[in-house]
C-alpha cells in the first residue's frame, strides 16, 4: 500500500513547467444548444504526459472538453472525465452516443437531449494508442500499454488537465465504460491517495472494483435471470417473469450447482430441463456433469444455422451499424481539430508514414494485463482459461486498488453502477446481489441500476434517458 501512496503523490506533484508553452495549443469553438437555449464552449486538444524528472513528453492524450459559462462569483461547475475501455477504444462512443452535447442519429449529428453537459462540464479522453492519442516515441509502448501504467497515465491526465484549466476546486467525477470502469476506480484511488479525491464514479458495463461476498454458485445461477429476460425479449422464452426465474435460481439451481457431483439423476434431469426452458439453451449443450454452460456457448447455441448472437447485446445477431465516420468528421469539422493523424479505433491504423511499409499492432493486441510477476506458463494458462470461458480479459494477478479502496480513502465518494440487462459480459441480477452484500461502510454510497439495453445500453432511447437521469442524481447528491 505504501508503494501506491508514493506513486499517487508523485503523480500529483508533476513536473515544474507543465503549463503554458509546454502544452500544444487547443482549438476552442463556441456552440449553441438549441433544445435548452444555452451556449457552450468546446475545446479539443492534447495534453502531454511528461516524465516527472525531465519534463519530457512520453505521450500525448487527446481530449474534447465541453463547458458552460458560469456567473461571476458562482461556485465552479462539476467536471466529469469520461473514457471508454477496450483497451484500445477511444471515447467517441460515450461522447457521441450518450453524454456529449451532440449525438449521432443515423448519419447525422443532432443536439442530444440527454447530454450530461446540463449537469457538469465534460472532458472526453482517449487512452494512449487510441483516437488521436499517441506515444511520443515507439519505445514508450511498455510505459502505457498495460493495466498498471495505463492507470497512472489517466491519473496524470486528470491532474494535468485540472492544473492547466484552473479547475482544482471543481467537484470531479469519473465515468468509465467496460474496461474503463475498472480504470475509473483505480484512478480515483490514486487521486484520493494524492490528496485530490473525486466526488463520484459512474461505472458502466464493466469491473466494479467492489468486494464480492456472493457465493460462487449463486453468482453463476443468477446469470440465468438475465438470459431468461433476453430470450423473452427475442420471443423464445418460457414466459416466466424475472421474479419467478430468480426464485428458482436461488432455491433450486444454486444449491444444485453446489451438489452437482452427487445430485440424483432425477434432480439433475429436472434442473437441466428447467434451465433449458428458461434460457433457450439446448439440453444437449448443457454440461450434464457440472450443470453449466459458458456465455460463449449460449451465444453460439441459441441462433442455430446463423451467426452467434452479439456478445454486447444478446438480443442481436449482428453488430449495429453506427456511422463512426460522422463522429470523426465532427472532431475535424465543427470542433475544429485539424490533423492528418488517423483516429485510431475508427480510421485505419495502417495510415501514415512507415519507412518499411509495416505498421504496429494496436494497443489492445500488445496489452500487458499482468499486475504482478508471472511465469510465461502461468500467463498462457490464464489466456487459455479466459478464451475457453468467454468471460472477458485474462486475470494475471490481483486487481490494483480500485473503487472500494478509493471510497475508503475518500468518505464522500459516491458510486453509480450501471449494467445492461442484455450484456453477455455482465449480469444485472449478479451485480444487484453483489451490491446488496456490500459492507456497511460502502453500501449506502453505492447505487445500482439495471437498464434494458446491452453493453452500450444508451443505444436504447429509454435506457439512455434513465442513465442520464441517474448520473444527474449522482451529481446532485454531491452538491
Amino acid at each position: 500500500m505504501r508503494g501506491w501512496a508514493w506513486l499517487a503523490a508523485a503523480l500529483i506533484a508533476g513536473p515544474v513547467g507543465a503549463q503554458g508553452p509546454f502544452e500544444e495549443p487547443a482549438v476552442v469553438t463556441t456552440h449553441r444548444f438549441a433544445p435548452r437555449a444555452f451556449d457552450y464552449r468546446a475545446e479539443a486538444g492534447r495534453i502531454a504526459i511528461r516524465d516527472a524528472e525531465t519534463g519530457t513528453p512520453r505521450a500525448h492524450m487527446f481530449y474534447v472538453a465541453y463547458s458552460r459559462p458560469r456567473a461571476p462569483g458562482a461556485p465552479p461547475r462539476p467536471v466529469m472525465f469520461v473514457w471508454n475501455g477496450g483497451p484500445g477504444a477511444p471515447s467517441t462512443t460515450l461522447q457521441f452516443e450518450f453524454a456529449g452535447p451532440r449525438r449521432i442519429e443515423g448519419a447525422r449529428m443532432v443536439d442530444n437531449a440527454e447530454t450530461l453537459l446540463t449537469h457538469a462540464d465534460l472532458v472526453f479522453v482517449d487512452m494512449v494508442g487510441s483516437g488521436f492519442s499517441r506515444l511520443a516515441r515507439a519505445e514508450e509502448a511498455p510505459a502505457f500499454y498495460g493495466t498498471i501504467p495505463d492507470t497512472r497515465a489517466f491519473a496524470e491526465f486528470v491532474r494535468a488537465w485540472r492544473v492547466t484549466h484552473d479547475a482544482g476546486d471543481a467537484p470531479t467525477y469519473l465515468m468509465g465504460e467496460s474496461f474503463g470502469s475498472a480504470r475509473a476506480g483505480q484512478v480515483a484511488y490514486l487521486l484520493a491517495q494524492a490528496g485530490a479525491p473525486v466526488a463520484g464514479l459512474v461505472l458502466v458495463s464493466g469491473g466494479l472494483g467492489l468486494p464480492d461476498a456472493t457465493p460462487a454458485a449463486l453468482a453463476h445461477a443468477l446469470h440465468v435471470v438475465d438470459l431468461a429476460a433476453t430470450v423473452r425479449a427475442i420471443g423464445k422464452g418460457a414466459g416466466e417473469d424475472d421474479a419467478a426465474v430468480e426464485d428458482w435460481a436461488r432455491r433450486v439451481y444454486a444449491p444444485a450447482l453446489d451438489r452437482a457431483a452427487t445430485l440424483p439423476a432425477a434432480e439433475r434431469a429436472a434442473v437441466i430441463a428447467r434451465l433449458a426452458a428458461s434460457t433457450a439453451m439446448p439440453r444437449a449443450a448443457i454440461d450434464a456433469r457440472t450443470l453449466r454452460f459458458t456465455p460463449r456457448a449460449w451465444l453460439e447455441a441459441t441462433n442455430p444455422g446463423g451467426p452467434p448472437r452479439n456478445a454486447y447485446d444478446m438480443r442481436l445477431t449482428a453488430e449495429p451499424v453506427v456511422d463512426e465516420g460522422a463522429m470523426v468528421r465532427e472532431l475535424r469539422g465543427p470542433l475544429g481539430y485539424r490533423t492528418s493523424l488517423p483516429y485510431w479505433g475508427v480510421e485505419p491504423s495502417d495510415t501514415g508514414f512507415s519507412p518499411d511499409g509495416s505498421f504496429p499492432e494496436g494497443a489492445g493486441a500488445r496489452w500487458n494485463w499482468a499486475t504482478q510477476k508471472m511465469t510465461p506458463q502461468e500467463v498462457q494458462a490464464e489466456y487459455r482459461r479466459a478464451a475457453a470461458a468467454g468471460d472477458g480479459p485474462p486475470r494475471l494477478g490481483p486487481p490494483p486498488p480500485g473503487t472500494a479502496e478509493a471510497m475508503r480513502a475518500a468518505p464522500a465518494l459516491r458510486v453509480l453502477v450501471a449494467t445492461g440487462l442484455y450484456d453477455s459480459y455482465s449480469s444485472c441480477a449478479a451485480n444487484r446481489e453483489r451490491v446488496a452484500r456490500l459492507p456497511a461502510d460502502l453500501a449506502p454510497r453505492v447505487t445500482f441500476r439495471c437498464y434494458r439495453g446491452g453493453h452500450m445500453m444508451y443505444r436504447d432511447a429509454p435506457a439512455r434517458r434513465a442513465l442520464s437521469n441517474d448520473v444527474a442524481a449522482l451529481i446532485a447528491a454531491g452538491e
